[in-house]
């Protein structure tokens, strides 16, 4: 099965050294056994840098800034492929503790 593991960040701050070198050797772990699909960072959600679109209606409704107001928010994802939801469970262990933040488990339809 396929899970998407978001992580949930509650600063502006970035990654440090010592973090994306974990993340790095996670990333090559995953590469290594064959679970990973896709990873990728995403920016800080701003007026700026988020933006929902309804277009459910006549016409495109575009309103600026993230789906919700929060302190938290989703600061980047890792698609992988594991067994079962304790597979998924146990690597997204192993990603929060690599980058030091909370990680959030879904799988795929």
């Amino acid at each position: 099965m396929q899970y998407l593991l978001s992580v949930i960040h509650d600063s502006t701050s970035l990654a440090t050294a010592a973090e994306m070198a974990a993340i790095d050797v996670f990333n090559d772990r995953l590469h290594a056994e064959g679970q990973w699909i896709f990873a990728g960072g995403l920016e800080f959600p701003t007026a700026t840098t988020a933006a929902v679109i309804d277009n459910r209606g006549e016409t495109a409704v575009l309103s600026e800034g993230p789906l919700h107001s929060s302190k938290e928010f989703v600061a980047g994802f890792w698609i992988v492929t594991a067994l079962d939801l304790d597979a998924a469970h146990a690597l997204a262990a192993e990603g929060s503790q690599a980058c030091n933040r909370k990680i959030e488990v879904r799988p795929f339809l």
